[in-house]
Formats: C-alpha cells, sequence, structure tokens
C-alpha cells in the first residue's frame, strides 16, 4: 500500500451523517442503518471520499446515543449489526470510508460495568469509575463542575461515595488511570475494526484523564464582570480535563488502528483555553491522525479569525493535522451563525462550501449542509436535549440543528412516513434535495461543483498556505505557489488588484473581473491560478 492510500484521510473531505435525523427506513420516525444505506449513492455522487456516523451503540439515549451502554451493538433504533455490516460493504463499493463515533470518557449509568460498580468498594468493576469520598460535611470532594450544570459529582447511596460525571448524571466517567479500563476500550474499537470500519471519530477526546488528587480547577482568568449563561464556562480546567496522561493514551490507540492499515482517527477537542495548541499537542509524535476544535464553529466571522486558526495550527505543530468544520450536531448551523455578515443567505452558503474546501488541512460537512440548510427555531415543548432544557432561553440546545434531513417538499420531507422525532419546519422543507437536485444555481449542485474542483486540484488538499491579505473584509491567500483564494467575507462590494502573476480565473462567485482588478459582490469569492 503506497502512502497516498495509507494516507487517504489527509486532504480528505468527510460528511457527517446524524442517524435519528437522516432517512427513517421503517416508518417509526427516527432515522436508522439501512436508511443511511439507501441514500449511499447520493453521498457518492456528491463528491465525499468517507461518511461519519454519529453514535449508532446500544444506549438509553438521555444524550441522544452519547451514553452507551453497550460498546459492540447497534440500537435496536438503528437496527442491527447485520444492518450495519450491509452499510459498510455498499459504502466500500462506492469508494466511501465509513468512520463512526466513538464515546470513550464515560458511559452511560446503564451499562453492566457501572451497575456493577456502583453496588459497593470491593466488587470487581469497583475501579472502573471515578468515585471519591464526600467532604467531611458530605459535600463533593471538589468544586469541578458538569457541562450540562450544576456539579460534576452524584452522591451513590450503596457505596457512599459521589461519582464523577462530566456531562449528565446519567454518563458516569471511566477510571482511564485503571489499566484494565484502557485495555477494555482497545477492545471495544478493536470489534469495529474487525468489521471492517475505517476510522473512528473521538468525542471529547480531552477528557479521558482526571487528576488523580483531585485538585479543584480554578476560576478562568478570563472571566471579567459578566457572569456566563453555564457556569461551565467560568472555570479554567486544568485539573478536571486536559491530563498529560491523555497523551500516552492516544499513543496506544493510534497503534491498534496502526494494526489495521488505511485506518484513521479523528478528536473533538472541548477546550476554551488553548484548542489550537491542543490540537496539534494531539496530532504529532504518533497519536490522533486528526483534531478539530470550536474554534471554526463559532460565531466569529472575519478574514484574521480564520488566518489566524491555519496560522497558529500549523505554526505550533508543523507536522500535525487538523480537520476543519463549520457545523455540526452541537452547533448553530454556520448559515445562521453567520447570517448577519450577508444579504443573501444562498450566496452565504456558497462562500462558506468555498471558503471550506479551500482551507488547508481536512474537512467535514454536516448533513443538510450542502442543501444550505439553517437553525430550526424550536419551541421549549418541542425539545428533547437535555442542554437545552436545561439552559433555556440563553441557549436553545442543539436540537435546531439536528432536525431531519429533507428530501423533498412532503409533509415529512420523505425522511419518514410518519411523524418524526424532531419537527420540520417550513423554511427547512423549502431547502430539500428534490427541489435543488436539478437546478443548476442550487446550493446543492455548487457544493458537488466545488468538491469535484478540490479533488481535480491537488493544491487545495495539500498546498501550504501563505496569507496575503486578512484586513477589513478581505480575506486573501495562496495554496502552494499555484492557487490564489480570495473572499469577501461582507455584505457590501469590494475591490481587489491582484498585482500577482495570477492571471487565470478558474471559479468565481458574485465576482467580476476587471483587468487584474476583482470587484467582488457581497460574500464573492474567486479562484486564480498561474
Amino acid at each position: 500500500m503506497n502512502t497516498s492510500e495509507q494516507e487517504w484521510w489527509r486532504g480528505s473531505v468527510t460528511y457527517q451523517i446524524y442517524p435519528r435525523s437522516f432517512l427513517d427506513s421503517n416508518g417509526d420516525g427516527i432515522g436508522d442503518i439501512p436508511g443511511i444505506t439507501s441514500r449511499l449513492d447520493y453521498l457518492a455522487d456528491l463528491g465525499v471520499d468517507a461518511i461519519w456516523l454519529s453514535p449508532i451503540f446500544t444506549s438509553p439515549m438521555k444524550d441522544m446515543g452519547y451514553d452507551v451502554s453497550n460498546y459492540t451493538d447497534i440500537d435496536p433504533s438503528f437496527g442491527t449489526l447485520s444492518d450495519f455490516d450491509e452499510m459498510i460493504a455498499k459504502a466500500h463499493k462506492l469508494g466511501l470510508k465509513v468512520i463512526i463515533d466513538q464515546v470513550l470518557s464515560h458511559t452511560s449509568d446503564q451499562h453492566p460495568y457501572f451497575l456493577e460498580s456502583r453496588q459497593d468498594q470491593t466488587n470487581d468493576k469497583a475501579d472502573w469509575y471515578v468515585w471519591a469520598d464526600a467532604k467531611p460535611d458530605g459535600s463533593p470532594p471538589n468544586n469541578w463542575l458538569s457541562i450540562f450544570g450544576g456539579t460534576g459529582w452524584q452522591w451513590e447511596p450503596r457505596r457512599k461515595q459521589y461519582y464523577l460525571h462530566n456531562f449528565l448524571r446519567q454518563q458516569p466517567d471511566l477510571n482511564f488511570h485503571n489499566p484494565d479500563v484502557q485495555d477494555w476500550i482497545l477492545n471495544t474499537v478493536r470489534f469495529w475494526l474487525e468489521r471492517g470500519v475505517d476510522g473512528f471519530r473521538l468525542d471529547t477526546v480531552n477528557y479521558y484523564f482526571h487528576d488523580a488528587l483531585l485538585r479543584d480547577d480554578a476560576a478562568d482568568f478570563r472571566q471579567k464582570s459578566v457572569v456566563d449563561w453555564n457556569p461551565y464556562h467560568m472555570q479554567y480546567h486544568l485539573f478536571s480535563k486536559n491530563q498529560p496522561e491523555n497523551l500516552a493514551f492516544l499513543k496506544r490507540f493510534r497503534a491498534l488502528l496502526g494494526e489495521y492499515g488505511a485506518t484513521t482517527s479523528v478528536g473533538e477537542v472541548g477546550e476554551s483555553h488553548h484548542p489550537i495548541e491542543m490540537m496539534g499537542e494531539y496530532t504529532t509524535n504518533k497519536r490522533l491522525h486528526m483534531a478539530y476544535s470550536f474554534e471554526m464553529l463559532s460565531h466569529s466571522f472575519s478574514p484574521k479569525h480564520f488566518s489566524k486558526q491555519i496560522t497558529e495550527f500549523f505554526r505550533l505543530a508543523p507536522n500535525g493535522w487538523p480537520c476543519w468544520a463549520f457545523s455540526n450536531h452541537d452547533v448553530v448551523r454556520h448559515v445562521s451563525r453567520w447570517k448577519k455578515h450577508a444579504e443573501d443567505p444562498t450566496a452565504l452558503a456558497k462562500q462558506a462550501c468555498a471558503l471550506l474546501l479551500s482551507l488547508e488541512g481536512s474537512v467535514c460537512l454536516y448533513q443538510g449542509e450542502e442543501l444550505g440548510q439553517q437553525e430550526t427555531d424550536l419551541n421549549y415543548d418541542e425539545l428533547v436535549d437535555p442542554q437545552g432544557i436545561e439552559f433555556w432561553p440563553e441557549d436553545k440546545g442543539r436540537d435546531g440543528c439536528r432536525t431531519p434531513m429533507c428530501w423533498d417538499d412532503s409533509r415529512f420531507a420523505e425522511f419518514s412516513s410518519s411523524m418524526p422525532w424532531l419537527p420540520i419546519k417550513e423554511q427547512q422543507r423549502q431547502q430539500n434535495m428534490a427541489k435543488q437536485d436539478n437546478d443548476p444555481e442550487s446550493v446543492l449542485n455548487f457544493y458537488r461543483d466545488m468538491l469535484a474542483f478540490r479533488k481535480q486540484n491537488s493544491v487545495l488538499r495539500h498546498g501550504n498556505t501563505r496569507f496575503i491579505e486578512d484586513e477589513s473584509a478581505l480575506l486573501v491567500y495562496t495554496r502552494g505557489n499555484t492557487m490564489l483564494c480570495v473572499f469577501n467575507l461582507s455584505n457590501q462590494p469590494i475591490s481587489y488588484q491582484n498585482t500577482t502573476e495570477f492571471n487565470q480565473c478558474n471559479k468565481i462567485g458574485n465576482t467580476k473581473i476587471e483587468g487584474q482588478k476583482l470587484v467582488l459582490g457581497a460574500n464573492g469569492f474567486a479562484f486564480l491560478t498561474k
């Protein structure tokens, strides 16, 4: 196997599927694996290299599958292992790699090992989770908080101890300081490698280890006078996550994947203080293949913001590799997040596509992004996400980006034959696949065209980046020595005097060429070569 085949992930484009919302094949209102299989041709035609499935394992679904009760089986709502095998076989036949989500930092409280662990302090699994005694006054052992609100500790009367949960109380944290836990986790990963998966997206990859001394987290040094809507963001998480032991475990994980040839891993770095630095640290020295943070998933939309992420990553980790995304299942869809910077959401959707697919690194697209989908506006009584229910209305949770895929404009958008698990609103229904499929000016066909353009130009997958200008609303950079990329990140026209040797126009959007001058309209862009 040559290097390019071994490193297929470098510069690749992965399409994230949220299984509950992709396609329902059996009419129960929940998307499933046979539904995914039936639409793999659509994804192959779109032009992506791989698909990533959010969790499909057996789960009570307190956090939509991110609370796993069996790591080696499929949740019945999604199908069976046979369905999964059929999906893998068809994907590979179409030339698509398959990446699955691994939630390793914690399990469900219904996992058999936790049910045993919580019984007493002497059972075989007693040290498999993070347990600690109460303080003399009965309060939790330290000040660590849960992302979903309140303390990160839950009292268990049978053990007379607290257990740690960085997320919901139904998601107890595994004790990675126990070597047996690490070995077991790696064996569950091997199970899926044996079934033919090509890689893993690692959820909350910097949360695996906790400080063994249980020292208090500090107050966020950036916090001034404004109280955050979530107290979790008021701390600097020095000890509850981001521990140095993580790095050694990631080497073990990478070594396991290396036994299976052309596999990959991409880690989610959930960190607000030094995310780009951590992405670099986690993707060097034979740890992860790729990593991403929430920096590109934020509300920031300026030339300096985008140039900073790229520049800082490759400055800090010249041998590392990033994976960039503008939307996923945890954040407001980017066309809605950045709408104040555009006159027309369609123009913004196309520009965002062109920008993302021209960034140095690998890329992940979120389902529906290729249709220009926007955030669904849901009422409180329509929510199922615990984050939205807890923090409403300051934070409306993640349901708005998780509503079902719209395949046509019928009542249930051809997602299902019955009422979906989340509602489909009219705005989303109108941005459907069937309507855009044969429209040459649609967002969908622009994605197809841009994905083909990226494949045809290896410099967009592998060329180095040099930023020429990131002032005002103009973002200008070269990829390799052969391509110039120009973006107007505003809703007002801007001219760019191209005094370089790039004089051949390859692709433009809302832009006119007047000799050596580019006149970029609102959210305009251009790709030029020598």
